[in-house]
């Protein structure tokens, strides 16, 4: 009998995903999603510009523990990505909305099954251990943004 994969749609779309000399192809959508949302504190970015339209201020207030550097990273990326739409407004002082694109929309039911999954996955590391491994340049000294 020949192996099935049961409840997954066709795995075929992963043999596209690999570059000639077997290494991660760019051009891969696997690679292009991950991209997109790497680095620590981007998903909690995408997920308060769920909320609504959102100037800096406000996404650094929601996230309080994420330092001002890193955030304005993570924005560039996500704007970069397509993901999220700046906008300026006119006048003065000058204004900058960050809105999720319709693209960034879409990111709904990927953030979903993450989630999911990460919820179901009974060896996750305490957040403790996930905060040691984070390089010391993109942790927010106490009192310091």
């Amino acid at each position: 009998m020949a192996h099935q994969t049961v409840g997954y749609a066709s795995m075929d779309f992963l043999n596209s995903c690999r570059a000639p000399d077997a290494a991660p192809d760019p051009a891969c959508p696997v690679e292009i999603a991950l991209a997109a949302l790497r680095g620590r504190w981007t998903p909690l970015v995408v997920l308060e510009l769920l909320r609504g339209p959102r100037g800096f201020s406000d996404i650094a207030r929601a996230l309080p523990s994420l330092s001002d550097k890193v955030l304005t990273d993570r924005l560039t990326q996500l704007t970069k990505a397509g993901v999220i739409d700046r906008t300026r407004t006119p006048g003065w002082p000058p204004r900058v909305s960050y809105t999720l694109t319709e693209r960034g929309r879409t990111l709904v039911p990927v953030l979903q099954a993450l989630w999911q999954w990460g919820s179901n996955t009974p060896s996750s590391p305490p957040p403790s251990a996930m905060s040691d491994a984070v390089p010391d340049h993109h942790r927010a000294e106490p009192g310091r943004r």
